[in-house]
């Protein structure tokens, strides 16, 4: 894919109140999150799932950002509130009436709108007992986001942030996505910029006060390369290998990264 980091991008500077509002999104998504993740066990559904994230988003006023989300023409309109991802699938997951079974890792994506500005996060989780090499994926992907929100720093260049998250991942023994990267997120669900999770340092747009970024590595155990099923959404590793994916959005602020859709309280070592 050719993402024109070096071409001009028209990258929004969020207001104060504009931030205020994603901030709000934010918190409802953790609350999402926090009561998904609490929820994932042996024999529920990831429909169950589903409906458990879109009674939360509901019940707080907001509007599931996925919900009847259509890229473009050629793409479904997705038909759920979460996209719900088993194992060597990465993103994009259809929840439906598949149930989760000791051992799998799932991957689990929020978006919520709130006065027409949108969050959206994702972690992998374990189901059960799950295996040593699982286990080290997540926690490889969940440190390599919160090595380039760590990069999402005013004066630093776009292609900061992705090279962290590849130079930690790939010393991990870990492949980096390539056709999927993070974007910037504000009044849409995706706007400029593209942020890819790999790429050297010092090249695109400056980092700026303002801007809003949803970072997202995906990391796989094998090969980089994806495929899509025939549902036109669900996304899986080509070798049929596990894969891992987590994302917050984040503001760049003059003090530094600011994660909007953490909980509130988080250690700020922590992804949660």
């Amino acid at each position: 894919m050719n993402l024109g980091l070096d071409k001009p991008r028209g990258i929004t500077i969020k207001s104060s109140r504009e931030l205020d509002l994603m901030r709000e999104a934010g918190k409802i998504i953790a609350e999402a999150k926090a009561a998904v993740k609490a929820a994932i066990t042996p024999g529920v559904t990831s429909k169950e799932m589903d409906a458990l994230a879109e009674e939360i988003i509901l019940n707080r006023g907001a509007i599931p950002s996925f919900k009847g989300y259509q890229p473009g023409p050629s793409m479904p309109p997705f038909p759920a509130t979460v996209c719900f991802s088993f194992n060597e699938e990465i993103v994009h997951g259809i929840p439906g009436n598949r149930k989760m079974k000791d051992g799998d890792i799932v991957s689990v994506d929020f978006g919520a709108i709130v006065e027409g500005f949108h969050g959206d996060s994702a972690f992998t989780a374990g189901v059960g007992s799950i295996s040593e090499q699982a286990s080290d994926l997540m926690k490889a992907t969940e440190k390599a986001l919160m090595k380039g929100i760590e990069k999402a720093l005013p004066g630093g260049r776009l292609t900061d942030i992705g090279h962290e998250v590849q130079k930690y991942s790939e010393a991990k023994g870990y492949s980096v996505v390539r056709e999927y990267v993070g974007h910037g997120i504000g009044r849409s669900l995706h706007e400029e910029p593209q942020v890819p999770n790999y790429g050297d340092p010092g090249k695109g747009p400056m980092l700026k006060a303002g801007m809003v970024l949803a970072i997202e590595p995906m990391l796989n155990i094998g090969t980089w390369e994806t495929k899509v099923l025939k549902d036109g959404w669900t996304v899986v590793t080509a070798d049929g290998k596990l894969s891992a994916h987590f994302e917050h959005t984040v503001a760049i602020t003059e003090n530094g990264p600011e994660i909007l859709t953490r909980m509130a309280g988080a250690d700020s070592a922590s992804y949660w």
